[in-house]
């Protein structure tokens, strides 16, 4: 068999960038140990991987799908046993059923509302101002 070009792959993949990015994922698949869909005749992965897409034998879309999730940079999370999950903390199970954005003072006691003035009264005293202005 004469040596596969471009040219003959261009009638399968017509974008040369996409056929080179495919190719290389077919070659990448061959040597993780996926089976040949053609003799190799001696031939390199990658041009056992143009022979393929030129003869048409190799799946275009799950070559494609093949390169997209390599390409990806966080891998796909495992979905986790129900074991697992009941160990996961939950705001229930830390904080009971009250509602996380309550928050109480450590004795137990209320917090009361203060007007913007007394919010301001106490900053300033808090930083040595004694008063306002």
């Amino acid at each position: 068999m004469a040596r596969v070009t471009v040219e003959d792959c261009i009638l399968k993949v017509p974008n040369r960038f996409e056929l080179v990015l495919l190719a290389a994922q077919r070659a990448r698949n061959i040597s993780r140990g996926e089976a040949l869909t053609l003799d190799r005749d001696n031939d390199k992965n990658p041009v056992v991987a143009l022979r393929e897409i030129a003869e048409g034998t190799v799946d275009l879309g799950g070559l494609e799908a093949d390169l997209v999730k390599s390409l990806q940079r966080a891998p796909e999370p495992e979905p986790a046993e129900e074991e697992v999950l009941d160990l996961i903390a939950t705001d229930e199970n830390i904080f009971g059923v009250m509602d996380v954005n309550e928050q109480l003072p450590a004795d137990g006691t209320q917090i009361e509302e203060m007007s913007p003035e007394d919010i301001e009264a106490a900053i300033a005293a808090e930083l040595g101002g004694g008063g306002r202005r």
